[in-house]
């Protein structure tokens, strides 16, 4: 439940959540698990009445492989980067 304060004004908003219990979630955790990545709704896990945790979807903005080729093209690649930083003479104790 969410509380908005608009100095005089108090309103309540009950978001769109399902409420289960631990035993409930331990039997049917999968399925659970299911119903939230289609529905999107958070689902609320409780022990003896308390809520202990939440599952939510995962937000747009983290999906997996969203990094890759982040940074393409913003920079350029000059002289050998495969081989060594320094010449070998440079280390004593290679020689």
């Amino acid at each position: 439940m969410t509380i908005v304060i608009d100095y005089s004004n108090i309103f309540c908003m009950i978001e769109d959540l399902e409420i289960i219990s631990i035993s409930a979630f331990k039997a049917t955790c999968l399925a659970v698990l299911e119903r939230v990545r289609q529905t999107g709704r958070r689902v609320i896990v409780t022990k003896h009445g308390e809520p202990i945790a939440e599952v939510v979807p995962p937000s747009p903005a983290s999906k997996a492989g969203d990094w890759l080729g982040a940074m393409r093209g913003r920079f350029r690649v000059t002289g050998d980067i495969v081989g060594p930083a320094s010449d070998e003479e440079d280390w004593e104790a290679l020689a």
